[in-house]
């Protein structure tokens, strides 16, 4: 069986330049070693805060054929925060149901998080996910919208991600 390629993508200047390391990425990658059955692999960089090279990193991991494509960063308020723009730039299709939910369970924790803006969109056969850069906030917006991420990508016709129930439960209409 062919494994199934997920895009990390972490977006910030400082860990890009090696000033910190990125936690954030390995957060998410960390997730899916922990919720998803079956052979999958990460396709994972580190890239700074530029709208072209974000676009340009999304293109090229929607045509090495990743399902699914996760960005971590750039996603407040600042300028050089724009994750956001480079994604609504490549997707054909945008999901703001995404970025809603996120928003929401994120300010259970902080007020804070209604300077956040992260999106979602559909790209070729990808879905591309905007996460926040801190890493327990990536854990929550995870656990909130992963459930419905498997059966978006089955009606985009993109892989079949497989899911320990016991860890995470996610949605799939009954036949």
């Amino acid at each position: 069986m062919e494994k199934i390629k997920i895009g990390v993508i972490t977006c910030s200047d400082r860990a890009a330049a090696n000033i910190y390391e990125d936690i954030s990425g390995k957060e998410i990658m960390y997730f899916f070693e922990e919720v998803l059955v079956g052979a999958w692999e990460p396709i994972y960089q580190v890239i700074p805060d530029d709208k072209e090279n974000i676009v340009s990193t999304l293109k090229s991991m929607a045509e090495e054929q990743c399902a699914l494509i996760v960005t971590t960063g750039g996603t407040g308020p600042a300028p050089r925060d724009v994750t956001p723009e480079a994604t609504e730039e490549v997707c054909e299709k945008m999901l703001p149901g995404f970025g809603e939910l996120m928003r929401q369970v994120s300010l259970q924790y902080v007020p804070t998080a209604i300077l956040s803006r992260q999106t979602a969109g559909i790209y070729k056969q990808s879905l591309i996910v905007n996460l926040p850069g801190k890493p327990s906030a990536i854990l929550q917006c995870l656990e909130a919208v992963f459930p419905a991420i498997p059966y978006c990508l089955e009606l985009i016709g993109a892989s079949y991600l497989e899911c320990d129930e016991s860890k995470i439960k996610v949605f799939r209409p009954k036949t």
